[in-house]
């Protein structure tokens, strides 16, 4: 009897445990999706790219977490699902989450976040302050801007097309730093080059863009430089039916277009990865905003120059070269803050800017 009460006990401390709901899933490392998707082929899926690339290699838990608008208020309330799931440290790609860490980085004290492309601000830019709990990492567009424009140039286009997403901090940096790009080579050469600008006003895919490109391409424009996210694949249609050539953003955006000769690119994922070591090492750069250049790598062209005919991987090692070590003061001699569109005298001799409205 006794034997059988045991066996009884133990059967129905079995089935309560068969009943009993199991522990919630937590994931340790969070990114939050800025405007686009998570496979935007952009800042998201690079950013992404570091955080999977750690995760998986040190076997923590992940996951992205998309918000259901991009207001400060769905920024923040996408964060807290993050934190209720267990989230340690949280990755934002872009300079809208500024507003949105501002308010976090008080409102979750003892949760980490690696602020891509933005410093907290409270939202009107008047008040700005960074805690131990948040790293702040910008890049230096304008200097991979620079190498963009100098390539093109270089590999003989003279006839070339700006299309920035929207005019924010960092699509004015490339912007004006692909057009000092452009004349720095074409001095070089002793060319005329003509520039076509233009910003779309979205980050996502449209039809509109598409036009708008091949409009461009018929017109005459070569290459298109598309520092524009997700949009940038409309510029690629409009190339892939026009023949014409385009210039990728943030990542190396070769595979998704034929058209795309090279690709000014942010080493998004090699940074997210870094910022998640030192978390996990105890030396995470919390209350340190950085810019990335070129002098650490943190900005670049990719490797692959199997689309140029004319621009060679030894024209550019002695480019890169030369604005690591600032020769003639080339590096900071590109303006980074100024608007081309906005700007009453732009220093250039060769090359004309055409302001597309």
């Amino acid at each position: 009897m006794k034997k059988l009460f045991i066996i009884f006990i133990a059967f129905f401390a079995l089935a309560l445990s068969a009943c009993s709901p199991a522990a919630p899933e937590t994931f340790e490392i969070a990114l939050i999706t800025d405007i686009g998707d998570i496979d935007d082929k952009s800042f998201n899926q690079g950013a992404w790219e570091g955080v999977v690339k750690y995760a998986t290699e040190k076997n923590v838990s992940h996951k992205y977490y998309k918000p259901t608008g991009k207001s400060t208020a769905e920024y923040i309330a996408a964060i807290e699902l993050a934190v209720d799931n267990g989230a340690k440290i949280i990755v934002t790609p872009g300079f809208l989450f500024e507003p949105a860490i501002f308010q976090a980085q008080d409102l979750f004290p003892e949760v980490k976040f690696v602020l891509l492309d933005g410093f907290p601000q409270d939202g009107t830019y008047t008040t700005f302050r960074i805690e131990d709990n948040v790293h702040s990492i910008f890049y230096a567009e304008e200097q991979v801007g620079f190498l963009a424009g100098y390539a093109a140039v270089k590999e003989g286009f003279t006839k070339l097309g700006f299309m920035g997403g929207m005019a924010v901090p960092a699509v004015v940096r490339f912007g004006y730093g692909f057009v000092q790009g452009v004349e720095y080579a074409a001095a070089e050469l002793d060319v005329e080059v003509e520039v076509l600008y233009n910003y779309l006003g979205g980050f996502g895919p449209d039809t509109a863009y598409q036009t708008k490109a091949a409009s461009w391409f018929t017109g005459g424009t070569e290459v298109i430089f598309a520092a524009a996210g997700g949009a940038g694949n409309s510029v690629m249609a409009a190339a892939q039916a026009n023949n014409g050539k385009v210039i990728g953003v943030d990542i190396n955006q070769k595979d998704e277009s034929t058209t795309v000769i090279t690709s000014a690119m942010k080493e998004l994922g090699t940074s997210v990865y870094m910022s998640l070591d030192s978390y996990y090492k105890n030396a995470f750069k919390g209350g340190v905003s950085e810019v990335l250049d070129v002098t650490v790598g943190g900005v670049n062209l990719p490797d692959d120059f199997s689309r140029f005919s004319n621009f060679t991987k030894a024209q550019y090692d002695a480019i890169y070269a030369a604005l690591v070590a600032n020769t003639d003061s080339i590096r900071t001699n590109i303006l980074k803050d100024t608007d081309v569109t906005s700007a009453s005298a732009i220093p250039v001799t060769k090359v004309t800017v055409t302001i597309v409205e």
